[in-house]
């Protein structure tokens, strides 16, 4: 009987339903059978150099990279793709499915003679599905701003946020340096004056039921971008000749309950919240 029980139990887990991934041109696309919408993400948009704020974002801050599939198993939950910068700097990326978390493990390395430029850059996660909206519409869209939230002062709060910047090179959009990033190496959209106090950025579907929610580590930047997108950019630094670095990421596609969230988060980025403090 305790066999059966264990089989049972054993049965039970591997039937637990689980996202997918699906890899399409630039698009990595995130679905799940309790989800109100799937998640588009172009994965990457753009590795970026420093000095961006106030920066031409062609001539100057865009690191032109080019992307090759590498496998995807046979159950749609571990996709392996390699990026290869104009620098030379290599970038492989293994991005695991969960039951309603998306893992990414990134290593970066620089096998050239010269130090990278690439200091930044940036997964462009497109929500208009998850929130009940229709993708056609999301150029320049505001209207999803009270579902998308950031961390102050230590409290979820909603967009737009206190003190909204409206003026930079580039408009609309506003972004949210963290304490430990320069102020001059992040998007060159509205820049807030606010500090994030942790590096989660997450939004609510239509129904207020799920919460999507991503942070990376380490982590550059916070942006609300102009595609009803949301952004946790990760944080490369440039790389010496020879360097190795790991990055980490998560998507967390939950139900609403916020104070499980955060535990879950630190227990996931225990760093983020040393930084936070500081």
């Amino acid at each position: 009987m305790a066999l059966a029980f264990a089989w049972l139990g054993i049965a039970g887990h591997a039937a637990a339903a689980s996202l997918t991934l699906e890899r399409t041109n630039h698009w990595l696309v995130i679905r799940g059978p309790n989800l109100p919408g799937e998640i588009r993400i172009n994965y990457l948009e753009a590795y970026c150099r420093a000095g961006s704020t106030d920066a031409d974002w062609v001539k100057h801050t865009v690191v032109p990279h080019r992307n090759e599939f590498i496998s995807m198993n046979a159950s749609s939950t571990v996709l392996r793709l390699k990026d290869t910068l104009q620098d030379g700097v290599i970038v492989e990326h293994t991005i695991s499915a969960g039951e309603d978390a998306v893992d990414f493990r990134l290593v970066a390395h620089n096998p050239g003679s010269q130090r990278s430029e690439a200091h930044w850059a940036q997964p462009c996660v497109r929500l208009s599905a998850f929130m009940g909206f229709d993708e056609k519409t999301a150029g320049n869209a505001e209207d999803y701003l009270p579902r998308c939230f950031i961390f102050l002062d230590g409290k979820l709060t909603r967009m737009p946020t206190p003190d909204w910047a409206t003026k930079a090179r580039y408009v609309p959009g506003q972004t949210w340096c963290p304490a430990h990033v320069p102020r001059t190496d992040v998007n060159p959209r509205p820049l807030s004056p606010l500090v994030p106090s942790n590096g989660l950025i997450g939004a609510f579907s239509a129904n207020e039921k799920w919460i999507f929610a991503t942070a990376w580590e380490p982590y550059q930047e916070l942006f609300q971008g102009v595609a009803r997108c949301l952004h946790s950019d990760f944080r490369l630094g440039g790389l010496a000749p020879g360097e190795r670095k790991e990055i980490r990421g998560k998507i967390y596609l939950v139900r609403n309950d916020v104070p499980a969230l955060l535990k879950r988060y630190a227990r996931d980025f225990p760093q983020h919240q040393h930084k936070a403090k500081r």
